[in-house]
């Protein structure tokens, strides 16, 4: 039995505490409730006309779900305290600005709207959020889990930080772990561990029954308390007007909307030509390592949608390039590694802006441009000095020559020459190796 969203779409537009009533606890909190004030006398933000366009008995209200579980008791004990109603609260408040976002996409699919809780124990809604594995975002995706979903990952963005986009994957991607089990417990549970761990666990087991799996020693220990956890939060979260927990008005947060950037652009430098502060442009492009939308790939950037069509104006105009760069000219002994690490961006950076340069034959005294991702001073160039001690070692390539390799590593050809008890003229040979700085 799956969930049913009724009413009028643009009553989601706020999600009330307490639409999943009855739906993990052991009776229906508001079965015979009366309606109440969308605003409680404490100031708490409710909103109670979406409760009854939601079924009071849902997907996860069934005899599967044994809601005295000692670990389900365990992180229910845990949060049902002042400090952990506050705790909820402040997370819930973060997810004002794309709460009903989430909420429609649950809604269009169909899901139980209890998963609109899962980024609370996954990442606290916290946008940036990165876990010692290294999964990222409200969801928490790994780098290798993004595929066909969607999502960049590149020197100028990790879209995976983007609450929008990722809420779309995440959302596609719980879908089809249920329709892989038919069974929403082991579907979260595979959400945390992977599909095919919790399919090999049932096949070893014979039986396809989260509590089973958790109570015989299927499960390692974080699986074992992630389903539990995530019920035990659910529950509380739906007894918000009981326990007076508020979420935060969604209406406090601008409408937004996307623009296709085709372009590299300093979003600081549209911020001024629209009046924004550039904050306000950053905090709704989490996924921008920088200030700065990606120069080869197709970026869509979310602005209030009060301001998508002053920006698109200004972006029509051809002769405004809206970012900034350093103008460097080249000198000897420079090398693309050393300018690069010098301004904090990658060779391949510098490269996309300077079509034909070739890092193995820089010409002195050629200009070229640098994203200014960061402020820092003109680059100084390595002295013989700074090369440091001959440690390293550099592989002898096909193409390779002295010269190409002194440019490298920033030394005169004479001296890279002289460690290696050679002439400037000596002929290299392939899979050789030469004592060269470590840079």
């Amino acid at each position: 039995m799956r969930i049913h969203f009724t009413g009028k779409k643009s009553h989601i537009k706020y999600f009330c505490a307490g639409v999943i009533a009855g739906t993990l606890c052991i009776r229906p909190i508001y079965a015979n409730a009366q309606p109440k004030p969308a605003v409680t006398e404490t100031g708490v933000y409710f909103n109670k006309s979406l409760l009854q366009n939601f079924q009071s008995n849902t997907l996860l209200h069934n005899t599967l779900i044994p809601h005295d579980h000692p670990l389900i008791e365990k992180f229910r004990k845990q949060y049902m305290c002042t400090d952990g109603y506050d705790y909820l609260s402040k997370i819930m408040k973060r997810s004002a600005p794309y709460r009903d976002f989430i909420i429609e996409l649950l809604e269009a699919e169909n899901m139980p709207a209890e998963l609109l809780f899962l980024p609370v124990i996954e990442s606290g809604f916290f946008e940036t959020a990165t876990s010692k594995s290294g999964a990222v975002g409200i969801w928490q995706f790994m780098r290798n889990s993004v595929g066909g979903f969607n999502i960049h990952i590149d020197d100028w963005v990790d879209e995976r930080r983007d609450p929008w986009k990722t809420s779309v994957a995440a959302v596609k991607k719980l879908k089809w772990n249920y329709s892989q089990f038919n069974d929403w417990t082991l579907a979260l549970a595979a959400y945390n561990s992977g599909v095919g761990t919790i399919r090999a666990a049932v096949k070893k087991a014979g039986k396809a029954d989260y509590w089973y799996l958790a109570e015989h020693g299927y499960l390692k220990k974080e699986t074992l308390y992630y389903v539990p956890k995530f019920l035990a939060i659910a529950e509380i979260l739906s007894r918000s007007e009981e326990l007076n927990i508020d979420w935060g008005k969604t209406e406090d947060h601008q409408p937004t909307s996307t623009i296709e950037i085709k372009r590299a652009i300093d979003v600081r430098l549209l911020a001024e030509e629209l009046g924004l502060e550039s904050e306000a442009i950053r905090k709704l492009n989490p996924s921008l390592r920088y200030f700065i939308t990606p120069p080869s790939v197709k970026y869509q950037l979310r602005l209030p949608s009060a301001y998508t069509e002053a920006a698109q104006a200004v972006l029509s105009q051809s002769d405004k390039l809206l970012i900034k760069y350093y103008q460097y000219r080249i000198k000897s002994g420079d090398t693309l590694y050393a300018l690069a690490k010098h301004y904090g961006v990658s060779v391949q950076s510098i490269l996309n802006y300077n079509t034909g340069l070739k890092p193995e034959t820089l010409k002195i005294g050629k200009t070229i441009l640098i994203p200014a991702l960061k402020s820092v001073g003109t680059y100084s160039g390595k002295s013989t000095a700074q090369a440091g001690n001959f440690d390293g070692t550099h592989t002898i390539r096909q193409g390779d020559t002295l010269w190409s390799i002194a440019l490298k590593y920033s030394v005169s050809v004479e001296l890279l020459a002289q460690k290696n008890n050679m002439s400037v003229n000596s002929v290299l040979k392939l899979g050789n190796t030469l004592k060269v700085p470590i840079l």
